[in-house]
């Protein structure tokens, strides 16, 4: 069952982008990316937006995240699925609602994490910084298990 959910999920985000590529077809350079500062996040990472409409219901969204060595995302939830792919460097993955960099595992470059909704998971950076590509559907959305963890509230 859990295999045909992501069929359809996989199926449903290669259709929305067959759609939008069909409409617009870009080519992006690393060089070129303009990184900004990612307010849902701990101060510290940055985004940039490759393709897609990020408030946008249904549009698919891509996205990298840069996020700087001997750091930590807390807890959190995402009410959609997401899907990322760690492009440089290594990040640690655990899931819960507890930051605990014991019991999750580190992801190396090529590493891809299918994240359904819903779920609690952290992320963290070790001695190096990373670089990942975060693939979903909008609105892209993001709720800390602590609210108080929530950079937008401070």
């Amino acid at each position: 069952m859990k295999g045909l959910m992501t069929a359809a999920v996989v199926a449903a985000l290669a259709s929305s982008a067959s759609a939008e590529d069909a409409a617009k077809t870009s080519i992006v350079s690393p060089d070129t990316l303009a990184w900004k500062d990612a307010p849902s996040l701990p101060k510290g990472a940055q985004f940039v937006i490759l393709s897609g409409d990020p408030a946008k219901s249904g549009s698919m969204v891509i996205q990298r995240l840069k996020l700087p060595p001997n750091y930590q995302v807390p807890p959190h939830t995402h009410p959609h699925f997401v899907f990322e792919t760690v492009l440089t460097g290594s990040m640690g993955f655990g899931m819960g609602d507890k930051l605990d960099t014991k019991k999750g595992q580190m992801l190396k470059p090529g590493s891809l994490l299918l994240i359904p909704p819903g779920h609690a998971h952290y992320v963290w950076t070790g001695n190096e910084g990373t670089i990942f590509q975060l693939q979903t559907l909008g609105p892209i959305g993001i709720d800390y298990v602590n609210p108080a963890d929530d950079p937008r509230k401070k």
